[in-house]
């Protein structure tokens, strides 16, 4: 499986985005995705994970009630959607994909990693 994150950008304090995650290869739907960010300067950390179906979700209490995630699987996609941005948001956003089950915040149940797409958040 092959994962290609678009859709960042720049973005006042406030404002909302969609970043997307598109795959390629073997059965999307058996995947679980997650998004991960990484500030400037700081560790990676999770955002929002989906299950395969899109059934489970589950999100970090840094963006609950701020993003949703979302798939659409017959065209093998994953979206994140960002409301109500804050300055600290902004970071370079990863999705990755992996086998069923959940503990969405690992990242070691993930194996297949994108590149980012940079999220970029004015004050």
């Amino acid at each position: 499986v092959q994962l290609q994150a678009s859709g960042g950008g720049l973005v006042q304090a406030g404002g909302s985005l969609r970043v997307s995650c598109v795959a390629s290869g073997r059965i999307f739907s058996a995947y679980a995705v997650g998004w991960f960010r990484q500030p400037p300067g700081k560790e990676r950390e999770f955002v929002a994970g989906i299950s395969g179906s899109g059934d489970i979700t589950s999100y970090a209490d840094s963006v609950k009630g701020r993003f949703t995630i979302s798939r659409d699987n017959s065209k093998n996609t994953v979206y994140l959607q960002m409301n109500s941005l804050k300055p600290e948001d902004t970071a370079v956003y990863h999705c990755a994909g992996g086998g069923p089950g959940k503990n969405y915040p690992r990242p070691a149940r993930y194996e297949y990693w994108g590149q980012g797409t940079l999220v970029t958040v004015s004050s």
